[in-house]
């Protein structure tokens, strides 16, 4: 296995993993960095290639979860706020604004589930990894991973009905609004 062709096959798929994750594109960059410098350190122990996508993203969330143990929560949410500001500042087209700030207003959510639960939607819906390779991505067993998952969608549910009320303008556009604490 040629390093080089595992680090252009799996960069942009470990970027969007990583950012998906931490929220931070400085953050993910040097954390991409970190997953390939040790990816690259410890090829020759890897003993089945067929393993090669679940053990390059067990390495990246090593490092996230790793990154998440050293950094406060508070600043993470900072950053967060920071970054939203940033994005919706920047001129976008109606349809696009709206779509982003549905996405950010599910992702706002889905932050509020335990990072054991943020982890298995991230890999599953939006990295699109099978059970097995989570469950070996996440060091468990593919019974767990069906299990988180299920609990996480069923916890996002139970949060996203209760502090956001979905609606369809007068466009037929599917709007989130959040639930103020005075209704």
């Amino acid at each position: 296995m040629d390093f080089w062709d595992i680090y252009y096959d799996y960069y942009e798929r470990v970027k969007r993993f990583i950012f998906a994750l931490v929220k931070d594109e400085w953050v993910a960059d040097d954390l991409v960095q970190e997953t390939f410098i040790k990816v690259q350190k410890n090829l020759n122990q890897l003993r089945e290639e067929s393993k090669l996508s679940s053990w390059i993203f067990k390495i990246a969330y090593n490092l996230c979860h790793d990154h998440f143990r050293k950094t406060s929560q508070s600043s993470k949410r900072e950053q967060v706020l920071s970054e939203k500001k940033e994005i919706l500042s920047e001129p976008l087209f109606q349809k696009e604004f709206e779509q982003h700030q549905m996405g950010e207003c599910v992702q706002d959510k889905i932050r509020l589930l335990p990072e054991s639960y943020q982890t298995v939607l991230v890999l599953f819906d939006l990295m699109e990894f099978r059970h097995q390779e989570i469950a070996e991505i996440l060091d468990t067993t593919v019974e767990n991973v069906k299990v988180r998952l299920h609990r996480a969608r069923k916890q996002l549910k139970t949060i996203l009905e209760k502090e956001c009320r979905f609606e369809v303008d007068e466009r037929n556009v599917l709007i989130c609004d959040p639930v103020s604490s005075k209704d």
